[in-house]
């Protein structure tokens, strides 16, 4: 699942799609993988999935950033998606 994470936003929350991209921001600064544990953690509450569930494979340093999710099937990570989709 392709994310452009914003860290160091006023608000932790999921943003829309961007260019193809889940748009995330989170409060966290980017510093020592801080940012992406607070991803992590903001996927793993608001798509109600298991932080074991969602593992980075790719963009540890960058703001496009690559995950793999794990034990879903992709019309029920769709359909947990849409509503954070729609503007």
């Amino acid at each position: 699942m392709p994310v452009r994470a914003q860290p160091g936003a006023n608000k932790s929350e999921l943003r829309g799609e961007q260019n193809g991209c889940l748009k995330v921001a989170v409060t966290q600064i980017a510093e020592k993988g801080k940012a992406n544990k607070a991803v992590i953690a903001l996927l793993s509450k608001q798509l109600k999935l298991r932080k074991s569930q969602i593992e980075l494979i790719a963009g540890g340093t960058s703001q496009q950033k690559r995950f793999l999710i794990h034990n879903i099937r992709c019309d029920e990570l769709q359909r947990r998606l849409d509503p954070h989709l729609t503007a």
